[in-house]
């Protein structure tokens, strides 16, 4: 890989923002610090502090998140619904990070953060905007549940991408995170023994980063 790469590793989990999630991928950062710049975004939506977390959730002063999945401002993955309350406003939040720090070769997500990025290569497939990105990394990710967002899994999505999880994720069932991976034509998936964090090991994103820019070059 050369220098000055950008891959927008931003899209953030329910729950979080940008500055925990910048903290979470501390050890990648710095695995491939001076080859790739990684940019953070922040959802738009304030999400109000639970008195009960499950396990694997937290509690931020700063939480935020991209969409609602109720009338009462909540989200919860593994619920359907007829609802996706603010997602048009961080669409539009994301499209002005693309047009301003842009352009970017690749998006990293993480959990509802990584089912919006799945919802972002849809978009980019059926043209619905003017977002352009080369590959995707899906962490603890899943297809929306909510009925508005059905329309971005009508088809196959052809992009690149990386799909990691863990096996004892309490959060978003595993097969949820295979659902999704099995929506993509050209799709690597890893693997981790753990729950619903980023699995910090260079060596699980290290040959599928790799590649996408050995292509780049390529092309180039």
């Amino acid at each position: 890989m050369t220098t000055n790469n950008k891959l927008k590793a931003s899209i953030h989990g329910y729950r979080q923002s940008d500055v925990v999630f910048r903290g979470k991928l501390g050890s990648l950062r710095k695995s491939f610090k001076q080859k790739v710049d990684f940019i953070f975004a922040q959802a738009p939506h304030i999400v109000p502090p639970l008195e009960q977390l499950d396990n694997d959730e937290e509690n931020t002063a700063d939480a935020k998140g991209w969409w609602f999945n109720t009338e009462d401002h909540s989200f919860i993955a593994t619920e359907p619904s007829d609802l996706s309350v603010g997602f048009q406003d961080s669409l539009t939040s994301i499209e002005n990070i693309f047009e301003k720090e842009g352009p970017f070769d690749g998006v990293l997500g993480f959990s509802q953060g990584a089912s919006f990025v799945s919802i972002l290569c849809a978009i980019q497939q059926k043209k619905m905007s003017s977002i352009k990105f080369d590959f995707a990394i899906l962490i603890s990710g899943f297809k929306s549940l909510c009925q508005p967002h059905q329309i971005y899994y009508n088809e196959k999505i052809n992009l690149p991408s990386l799909h990691v999880y863990g096996e004892t994720d309490k959060i978003i069932p595993p097969a949820m995170a295979k659902d999704l991976a099995e929506s993509f034509d050209d799709s690597q998936v890893v693997v981790h023994e753990g729950g619903h964090f980023v699995a910090g090991k260079k060596h699980i994103y290290n040959e599928f980063i790799t590649k996408m820019y050995d292509n780049k070059q390529q092309i180039n």
